[in-house]
């Protein structure tokens, strides 16, 4: 089986699937033995579909035969994240309690992505109920980071990146409420991109919640856009919605004569010296491609954090305590933790945190417009173990502990900021393997300028997965 084939970008695959050198089906079948190759190792897949997935293939390849694809996503593989629900499949969210539960509708970004003709050929491993920023359940075991197995592929969304920095998809869903997308795509070395509150529909109830977005992860940008204009859009089922569709250009000018802001610790966080350096390099990066970057203090300090974690307590964690008294002997330590300190959370705790979220934008504003975006690390050190538990283990940067939680991770600012679009790229490796990544954070509601930027970059360092080097060893 050639690693060629295996980490061809989607829109590769789409060009020689309409040039008729290579088929859907072969496409899919290399995909799947990857994945039964890596089921032990890696572990990225909760439920998979492949019989149905083959016969999709064929049909899809008909239909590329005539030249009369079905959508823009035709005999794709889509990795599907185990929280979004597509009708008659498992539906777990990594819960024991919810282990035989099966889907009664689609949601509305599976639904595009189907009725683009891709194929849903497996649903991708998440910490319970997604609380976690790593990927390990009892129902579904540890998912392991395939450039150090040793490592997290990072989470909720760690299956669906793992998924595809193991060359079994071509693309994959992830949603995220406190980095979900993010810390995966930097922990994985791919792209993973957080659109603004209300571009991308959800369900109730948290598709009312600003903090919750769905969005694309990918092996380029070019990738991450294909997918992202599949997902986006005002939708029937969903208030929150934008309208009108926002479709991102797959062309961007250069960024030359850009004012970039630089920020290594958002005035909130410990950073590790091997995710400096490789900040800075990535910011020599755009200064090579024109643009200025100055390093910046946004005025932030540590009440960020907190007020995230404080509001993702007071609605994400109470929606999960109510499972508490008949299920906590089937809850993982991490979930139960979670939602017992949950129980606590008033409406001043919540309260605060918009007052916390109000004041960092009163600076972030500004700042977006003085200069074109702003840069950051996306994790502040590469990963945690594989089997990190965030109730009893303990994170410790530059000899100081952090949040278990979220301290290492640097993305849920901007899911408290979440009308700011942010795309993660990766921005170089650590030691130990591991991938480092880099947000390009723009302003409210320009996905634009954060898609120019990303593209500007990946086209000056020569894009990611495209050779041996550049992958994960098999």
């Amino acid at each position: 089986m050639s690693d060629e084939l295996l980490y061809l970008t989607a829109t590769e695959a789409l060009s020689r699937f309409a040039d008729k050198s290579l088929s859907p089906v072969e496409l899919l079948e290399a995909q799947i033995t990857r994945a039964e190759a890596t089921a032990d190792t890696i572990n990225a897949f909760a439920h998979t579909h492949f019989d149905e997935a083959h016969a999709l293939a064929v049909q899809s390849e008909a239909r590329w035969v005539k030249g009369a694809p079905a959508g823009c996503l035709d005999g794709l593989p889509v990795a599907i994240k185990d929280e979004t629900q597509i009708a008659g499949k498992p539906s777990t969210c990594g819960s024991l309690i919810l282990k035989d539960h099966m889907a009664d509708a689609t949601s509305p970004v599976n639904e595009r992505i189907l009725n683009e003709g891709a194929i849903a050929h497996a649903f991708t491993t998440t910490p319970e109920f997604c609380c976690a920023t790593v990927t390990w359940s009892r129902l579904w075991g540890v998912t392991r980071n395939p450039w150090n197995t040793e490592k997290t592929p990072g989470g909720s969304s760690g299956g669906s990146a793992a998924a595809l920095a193991s060359g079994a998809c071509s693309l994959a869903t992830g949603t995220d409420i406190g980095g979900s997308i993010r810390i995966p795509a930097s922990c994985f070395g791919l792209v993973g991109y957080k659109p603004p509150y209300g571009r991308n529909p959800q369900t109730p109830p948290f598709n009312l919640d600003p903090y919750n977005h769905t969005g694309p992860l990918a092996r380029s940008v070019a990738d991450a856009a294909l997918l992202q204009n599949v997902m986006c859009g005002p939708h029937p089922k969903d208030i929150a919605t934008l309208y009108p569709k926002l479709t991102l250009p797959t062309h961007y000018p250069d960024i030359r004569g850009w004012k970039i802001a630089l920020s290594m610790d958002l005035g909130s966080f410990e950073v590790d010296e091997e995710v400096r350096r490789n900040t800075l390099t990535a910011a020599q990066v755009f200064r090579d491609l024109g643009a200025t970057v100055e390093e910046v203090d946004i005025g932030w300090g540590p009440e960020l954090l907190y007020g995230a974690i404080a509001y993702l307590r007071h609605l994400f964690g109470v929606s999960l305590s109510a499972e508490l008294q008949e299920h906590a002997d089937q809850m993982t330590t991490y979930c139960r933790d979670f939602a017992e300190r949950s129980q606590s959370s008033g409406p001043r705790d919540y309260l605060n945190s918009l007052e916390i979220a109000g004041q960092a934008y009163l600076k972030l504003g500004p700042l977006l417009r003085e200069f074109d975006c702003l840069i950051c690390p996306t994790t502040a050190v590469p990963a945690l173990d594989a089997t990190f538990d965030p109730s009893t283990d303990r994170v410790g940067i530059n000899g100081t502990e952090v949040d278990s939680l979220l301290g290492w991770a640097m993305t849920a600012p901007f899911n408290m900021l979440s009308r700011c679009p942010v795309i993660s790229l990766p921005s170089g490796f650590a030691k130990n393997g591991v991938p480092t990544g880099l947000q390009i954070v723009g302003p409210a509601y320009r996905d634009e300028i954060a898609f120019q930027a990303a593209t500007a970059f990946e086209c000056a360092v020569g894009g990611w997965y495209r050779c041996a080097g550049t992958r994960p060893k098999f």
